[in-house]
C-alpha cells in the first residue's frame, strides 16, 4: 500500500523573515482586501443611517472625533491605499512591465512608500 503524503504544515511568521519583499507585498495585498471585504457592511450601514436620518449623522459625528475611533479610520485608510497601491502594481506585472527581479523589488518598496506617505497625508487631514 502506498504511503499517503500528509499536507505539510507552512508558519507564515517562521517563514517571514525569509520572504522576499515581493512575497510580503502579495500577502499583505490579500490581507488588505480581506480588511475591506470585512468592512463593507459596516460602512454602508454607517453610510446609509447618516444620509437618512439627521440625528444620526450628528450622533455619530461626535463619535468619530474620539482618537480611537480615528485610529481605526487611519487603519481602514491605509488598507484601502495599500490595496490601490498594490492593485495597480500587480496589473502592471500582469501585462509583463516590471516582472525582472530588480524592478519588482523596487517597484514592491515603492508600493509600500506611496502607501505609508499618503496614508500619513490623508492622517493629517482628518486629525
Amino acid at each position: 500500500m502506498l504511503k499517503k503524503e500528509r499536507p505539510k504544515y507552512i508558519n507564515l511568521l517562521t517563514l517571514a523573515p525569509k520572504m522576499s519583499i515581493t512575497a510580503k507585498i502579495s500577502i499583505l495585498h490579500r490581507l488588505s482586501g480581506f480588511l475591506l471585504f470585512l468592512s463593507i457592511p459596516f460602512i454602508l450601514y454607517i453610510l446609509h443611517r447618516s444620509l437618512t436620518n439627521p440625528d444620526f449623522y450628528s450622533a455619530f459625528y461626535s463619535i468619530i472625533s474620539a482618537p480611537i475611533i480615528k485610529i481605526i479610520y487611519l487603519i481602514l485608510i491605509l488598507g484601502f491605499i495599500y490595496h490601490l497601491c498594490a492593485g495597480v502594481r500587480f496589473l502592471f506585472l500582469d501585462i509583463h512591465k516590471g516582472v525582472e527581479i530588480n524592478m519588482a523589488k523596487k517597484t514592491a518598496w515603492v508600493t509600500l512608500v506611496i502607501s505609508i506617505l499618503l496614508t500619513v497625508v490623508l492622517g493629517v487631514m482628518i486629525w
